[in-house]
């Protein structure tokens, strides 16, 4: 059977939706919810929920944050090695949603930190990985994650590599960063992202300048749809579908969701896309980054 393998962060999101303006130094009426996040994790719960068999590295806390979001996996499928480490805290994020449903994030690592070359399961059963940015970016796990993806490539799968964030990006050099592009099977960002990557603001020399590093290239552009290439061949664009945009948290991670796991059923480049697009009209609807479910108390 065909699995997925998801490599990154998991985190606690506290999502506040603000309906107005921001009142600073004030109080500012707002609804608060608390959900699993992380885009590692974020993209193991769509994948799975597309139908992708899939198992997650997951580092959390010995708190009841790490009790949430390992119940959720639970509750949803996903297989993880329930990696708990002791007298650290889940990475949790505060999320501001302003009325538009554009969000903004303030991360905590936390228990996220530190990835090791041992957490890696067994290859044989995975087919496919998708690794999450953050994981390189953070300085004390970048050498473990390193590692891993070493062994990963000496197993011959396909890792769908996304850089994550620009502002991550912005804290590293910008010439190590784009080392990493070459052991990547395929790479997945949004327009912002490929611009910082590549230096072009144009998406189809940003496509033709990421293909140089990896066979395939996908640039979500949000609105706009997304638009990928493999290396050699045509690029084929689809649009965003028509939905309520409640909250474009996790957004991204769900596009990636669901084109791997229809990738991953033998979808073609032009069928993953839609389905990916499909994801994120789904995520986008919801407050949250993940699809809802009961968590396994």
């Amino acid at each position: 059977m065909k699995r997925l393998l998801c490599i990154g962060d998991v985190m606690l999101d506290v999502v506040a939706i603000i309906r107005d303006k921001i009142n600073y130094g004030s109080d500012t009426p707002s609804k608060i919810s608390t959900h699993g996040g992380g885009a590692a994790g974020n993209v193991a719960a769509w994948a799975k929920l597309s139908g992708a068999p899939t198992h997650i590295v997951a580092r959390v806390g010995d708190d009841f944050a790490g009790v949430a979001v390992l119940s959720e996996f639970d509750s949803q499928g996903i297989t993880h090695d329930r990696s708990i480490i002791p007298g650290v805290s889940t990475g949790v994020v505060v999320v501001l949603v302003d009325p538009t449903g554009e969000r903004t994030m303030f991360p905590e690592t936390g228990a996220n930190s530190g990835l090791k070359l041992d957490e890696l399961p067994n290859l044989k059963d995975f087919s496919v990985v998708y690794l999450s940015g953050y994981a390189l970016l953070d300085p004390i796990s970048r050498p473990g994650v390193l590692e891993m993806i070493s062994r990963i490539n000496e197993a011959a799968i396909p890792i769908f590599f996304d850089p994550a964030t620009v502002g991550g990006m912005s804290e590293v050099n910008i010439d190590e960063v784009r080392s990493w592009l070459p052991l990547m099977s395929g790479l997945f960002m949004n327009e912002e992202e490929a611009t910082f990557l590549t230096g072009q603001t144009d998406v189809a020399k940003a496509l033709d300048s990421l293909l140089i590093s990896s066979p395939l290239a996908l640039i979500k552009r949000g609105s706009n749809g997304a638009v990928a290439q493999v290396r050699n061949g045509e690029s084929i664009s689809v649009p965003a579908l028509s939905t309520t945009v409640i909250d474009t948290t996790g957004a991204g991670d769900s596009f990636a969701g669901g084109f791997i796991a229809n990738w991953l059923q033998g979808g073609s480049l032009h069928e993953s896309l839609i389905a990916g697009s499909q994801t994120a009209a789904k995520c986008v609807s919801l407050i949250g980054a993940r699809p809802h479910v009961t968590p396994a108390l």
